[in-house]
This record gives structure tokens, C-alpha cells and sequence, in this order.
């Protein structure tokens, strides 16, 4: 029998959940030029604003000049290069880890910690709301998977009360759909209580949290013996690409030796990892562009409020509207994109059926006539939403 894939895209686009990939005909930036048309984007994870930065640039340039382009080889072979490991030296530095092991996308990094640490026989319990990845990672492990209630200590409690084997606790640091934060110390000291390990993929914490950008952990103070396993990903606030696992000397010697996505992978381009060498510099020693983020998120939230728009519990770049209805909120983003303005659509399978959302992203990029703008849009269009054939037209 044949596969019957029209069919199956048919009822996708019936859904109004078909998805399509906008081209981009430019770098990363507040403004874009997207399929032909000069757009005001909010829909980036470029956090900081230093996917474009020219340092940034130069040092990817420096890099490829020096190293050449590509890895070569896995990191096991011969593709471990002298930038590589300056930038695992740095980044053990920057999150007070003994090591920090590099991996080329947050996708494989998270398949790896969790497949590595357990399986037949061992438990491993995550947040509804984790990400597809740590999801997927869970459920190849072979251990026994269980999601607790988002962000629930009691619901985690209930479940490690059950768990076997050696058992690994998942969550986000910051939740990329709704924004909200993990509730680390609740979870982590539930998780010590029953002698579990904690491990983090603070993805969207990077950078936007904790005083000097290190993310949810910093926020919260917390330390190795809380979180003994720490994910982040460098192409969000980093501005570049790839990503880490920071940990114990035992914890990163035994992903080397043991998570297949890191022994089976060719290693990044050496320059990238130049280029990330200088982001993190920036990162760091740049504190104003947390602080206007920190601006505009306080700006836009209280904007949306006097709109009547129905957000979520988020004190970070990550600002879903609420819509509800999957078509409602196409027709929002489409009446934006008419003004010029650039704001995705998420719709189930990414958010649970009835949660569909305008995921609105703020960047230190963005300046504050360009977030006015934004809430102008919004006021506009917010009351045409319930008449879509004037919305349109509007």
C-alpha cells in the first residue's frame, strides 16, 4: 500500500496548521526583507542582537582565515580543533563547571545527555511543556518515561515517588512557547530529596537571565550539586550556532565516551566557534543590552495590558499573545504582517490544541520607537480580530 501523503498535507492545511518557511533575504535584525517584502520582525531568538554585530563578524572571518571551514572529522578523530577547546574552556568559565563539551546543535546535545545517563531500567521524568527535543530524548533513552504537570513540584514529587533505577529530572530553563520560568529551586530540591539528577536546557535563559547572562541557574543562585547537568544552545542570545553541555569532569568524560550523537557527529566549523568566543566576550561585558531588553519587556507588557491582549506569566524576551483558535491566529498575524510588521503564528503541534499564539520575541536590537510601533499595530488590529473580512481589508 502506498503512502498516502497528499492526503495527509491536505488535512494539514485544512487544520490551518500547514507550515511554510519564510525566506529571508538578509542577516538577523529588527528589520528584514522576507519574501520580497521590508518587514519589522519580533519573531527572532537573536536575544542580544549579536547575530549581525560586526565583532562577531570579523571574528568568524578571522577564524575561517586561520582554520578554514569545515570541522573535518568527528571530535573522536581529528576534528577537535585549538578553537573548540578554547571555547569548552570558556564556557566551563562562564557557567562555574569544571567542563563544558561542545555539540553542534541544542537538538543533539539534549539527545545525547539524556540517552547517555539512562535507560532500560532507569526512570527519566520531564515537564509537559519541555521541548520537542528533550522529549524525543526521553522517549529514545529506553528508560521509563514519565511527564509531570508544568512546573509542578508536588506532581514531580508524586512521580519520583515511583521512579526506578537511576533517575534523571528534565525541564527548561525558560519554556520557548510560553516564556515562563522553570521553578528550579522547587524541582531541584525535590529532585535531591529522592537522590535524582536535575538536568537543565536553559536554551532561552542564556544571555537574557541572571546578572551577568548565565541564565535561569544564576537567576535562581543555584550551583552543580543542584543542577549537575546544564544544556545551553549559541544560536539564540550567542548569535552563532551550536551547542554545550556543562557539568562535572565525570559527566562531560562520559558523554565522550558514550552519547553517540557527539562520537557519530563531524565536529562545527572551527570558525564558528571563534565567533562565539567573541559573542560570549560580548555577552558578558555588555550588560546595557540586558538592561534595554529588560526595558522593552517591561514596556511591551505593560502596552498589552492597556490593549486588552491576553499574555502569559513571562519576565523574558519570549511574550506569547494568547489567541486561542488556530485561524484566529494566522488572521492576527497576517493583519500584522499588512503593517508591515512580522510576528509568527504558533499553532498545535508546537502549543496544546486550543493555546494558539502570536509568539512575539524581543531583542536589544529592537529600539523603542520600533516596540511602539508594534503596540500601535496591536491596538489596531486586536478589535478587527473578531471580524476578520474587515481586518483584512483594514
Amino acid at each position: 500500500m502506498a503512502f498516502d501523503l497528499a492526503t495527509r498535507l491536505a488535512e494539514r492545511r485544512a487544520a490551518h496548521l500547514f507550515r511554510q518557511r519564510p525566506l529571508l533575504e538578509g542577516p538577523q535584525g529588527p528589520e528584514v526583507r522576507v519574501d520580497g517584502q521590508s518587514l519589522l520582525a519580533f519573531c527572532s531568538n537573536d536575544y542580544l542582537g549579536l547575530a549581525n554585530h560586526p565583532e562577531v563578524i570579523a571574528a568568524l572571518r578571522a577564524g575561517a582565515e586561520k582554520w578554514g571551514v569545515g570541522g573535518g572529522a568527528s571530535h573522536l578523530v581529528i576534528g577537535h580543533s585549538t578553537p573548540h577547546h578554547e571555547l569548552e574552556e570558556t564556557l566551563a568559565e562562564f557557567t562555574g563547571r569544571p567542563r563544558a563539551l561542545l555539540f553542534s546543535t541544542g537538538y543533539m546535545a539534549n539527545l545525547a545527555a539524556v540517552t547517555a545517563l539512562v535507560g532500560q531500567g532507569d526512570t527519566v521524568l520531564e515537564d509537559r511543556l519541555n521541548h520537542a527535543s528533550l522529549l524525543d530524548a526521553g522517549l529514545l533513552s529506553g528508560a521509563r518515561f514519565s511527564r509531570y504537570l508544568h512546573n509542578d513540584a508536588a506532581s514531580l514529587a508524586n512521580r519520583l515517588e515511583k521512579a526506578t533505577g537511576n533517575t534523571l529530572v528534565v525541564t527548561d530553563g525558560v519554556f520557548s512557547m510560553d516564556g515562563d520560568l522553570a521553578d528550579l529551586p522547587a524541582l531541584c530540591a525535590e529532585a535531591r530529596r529522592n537522590k535524582a539528577w536535575m538536568m537543565v536546557d536553559d536554551a532561552h535563559g542564556f544571555g537574557p537571565l541572571g546578572a551577568t547572562g548565565g541564565g535561569i541557574v544564576e537567576h535562581f543562585g543555584l550551583g552543580l550539586d543542584d543542577v549537575p547537568v546544564l544544556v545551553g544552545t549559541l544560536g539564540k542570545a550567542f548569535g552563532t550556532a551550536g551547542a554545550f553541555v556543562a557539568g562535572s569532569e565525570e559527566l562531560i568524560e562520559t558523554l565522550i565516551q558514550f552519547a553517540r550523537p557527539y562520537i557519530y557527529t563531524t565536529s562545527q566549523p572551527p570558525a564558528v566557534a571563534c565567533a562565539t568566543l567573541k559573542s560570549l566576550e560580548l555577552l558578558q561585558s555588555e550588560g546595557w543590552r540586558r538592561d534595554h531588553l529588560n526595558t522593552l519587556i517591561a514596556r511591551f507588557r505593560q502596552g498589552a495590558a492597556e490593549i486588552g491582549l491576553t499574555l502569559m506569566d513571562s519576565p523574558t524576551p519570549i511574550q506569547p499573545i494568547l489567541v486561542g483558535d488556530s485561524e484566529r491566529a494566522m488572521q492576527l498575524s497576517a493583519m500584522l504582517k499588512a503593517r508591515g510588521l512580522l510576528v509568527g503564528a504558533i499553532r498545535p503541534p508546537t502549543v496544546p490544541a486550543g493555546s494558539g499564539r502570536l509568539r512575539v520575541t524581543l531583542s536589544a536590537a529592537h529600539s523603542e520607537a520600533q516596540l511602539e510601533r508594534l503596540l500601535q499595530a496591536l491596538a489596531e488590529c486586536w478589535p478587527l480580530l473578531a471580524n476578520p473580512e474587515e481586518g483584512a481589508d483594514a
